[in-house]
């Protein structure tokens, strides 16, 4: 399966399931349910290091390495805030187990129009939306480069 292909499928799943729902204060409640569903993230991660800049909410994001062939990123990620909670799931869902070279080639802003999350959300949460793909894509591009330093195991 071409790396598109798997996205366009995890795109495809979370607009099959925004769909469903009848209007965007059902959406809402999906979100803050996915964000219920987050792996639970251990305090001592939430440090100023994962600390996720440019968004009214705390949140942190760390990434776990996951040897390959190929070498995969797995994130755990947690936020003060129940939708931006779902946020994160809803970014996760999507870039969580994939290479770091397939997680920068990730089209994420169609992604995000396709879902219609931005035009939905409040310009603060929208910017802090890309305030976190910026973290994840930073993670991806610093293990791309082979320069990660040792990521806190999530656990």
């Amino acid at each position: 399966m071409t790396e598109a292909a798997a996205t366009d499928t995890r795109v495809e799943e979370l607009i099959e399931n925004f769909t469903f729902l009848d209007d965007w204060e059902e959406r809402f409640r999906y979100l803050i349910d996915l964000g219920r569903k987050l792996e639970p993230m251990d305090e001592s991660l939430k440090s100023e290091a994962s600390k996720v800049r440019g968004c009214t909410s705390q949140v942190w994001i760390v990434d776990e390495v996951k040897p390959g062939p190929p070498t995969t990123l797995h994130f755990v990620a947690d936020s003060d805030a129940h939708i931006v909670k779902g946020l994160i799931a809803v970014l996760l869902g999507i870039y969580d187990g994939r290479t770091p070279q397939d997680i920068l080639a990730i089209d994420i802003k169609r992604a995000l129009d396709q879902l219609g999350l931005e035009q939905h959300l409040s310009p603060n949460r929208a910017n802090g939306l890309f305030s976190m793909v910026e973290r994840i894509r930073a993670l991806a591009a610093r293990e791309a480069a082979g320069t990660a330093s040792p990521s806190p195991s999530p656990g």
